[in-house]
């Protein structure tokens, strides 16, 4: 492993190692010395790569945000019809709610700062105009806003439910938003 200025991964190492700690121990736990040690990287770095905290958690929930928003135009961008998009849209919710753990964690982290400090309002607010315009796609903009509130929920629900709903309730669920009178 490089050390100093000749390491370019330092800083991804760090973004990474940030996101790996709050998924396991929450925002309130970051800490420089933390970040550091778990990234593997001198205490200095922390400064020299980001001004803050607050800049360091900004940068790794938009990098977290990217991947979320990647994940939904994996789905979403390879449907044709609207029967694709349903479909879609119901293997996104399933994708979702059965993958990472972590992800999961995260996404809640970051709604809990949003809704406590308006910069992450912003991030957040930014990832679901993102979200809904691989929605959009497919769908008119109301249609497309009300399906990413679906995805969230049903993605929190199932992922949280010790008998998880299945595809059928999902897919019905969908149906009844895309095809309800305007």
């Amino acid at each position: 492993m490089a050390t100093g200025h000749t390491d370019p991964q330092r800083r991804a190492r760090i973004l990474a190692a940030t996101l790996d700690h709050i998924a396991e121990e929450g925002v309130a736990g970051v800490s420089h010395r933390k970040i550091a040690t778990r990234a593997g990287v001198p205490l200095g770095s922390m400064t020299y790569h980001f001004s803050g905290i607050d800049e360091l958690l900004r940068e790794a929930f938009t990098g977290f945000a990217d991947h979320i928003v990647t994940v939904f135009a994996e789905h979403l961008d390879r449907a044709g019809t609207p029967d694709e998009a349903c479909e879609a849209v119901t293997d996104l919710v399933h994708a979702l709610s059965e993958g990472s753990r972590r992800d999961l964690v995260l996404t809640q982290e970051l709604y809990t700062l949003a809704a406590r400090r308006p910069e992450y309002r912003e991030l957040t607010q930014a990832w679901m105009r993102r979200s809904r315009q691989h929605l959009e796609r497919h769908f008119d903009p109301d249609t497309a806003r009300q399906l990413d509130a679906l995805i969230e929920g049903l993605t929190l629900h199932r992922a949280l439910d010790p008998a998880p709903h299945d595809r059928a309730l999902t897919r019905r669920a969908i149906h009844r938003i895309t095809t309800a009178d305007s």
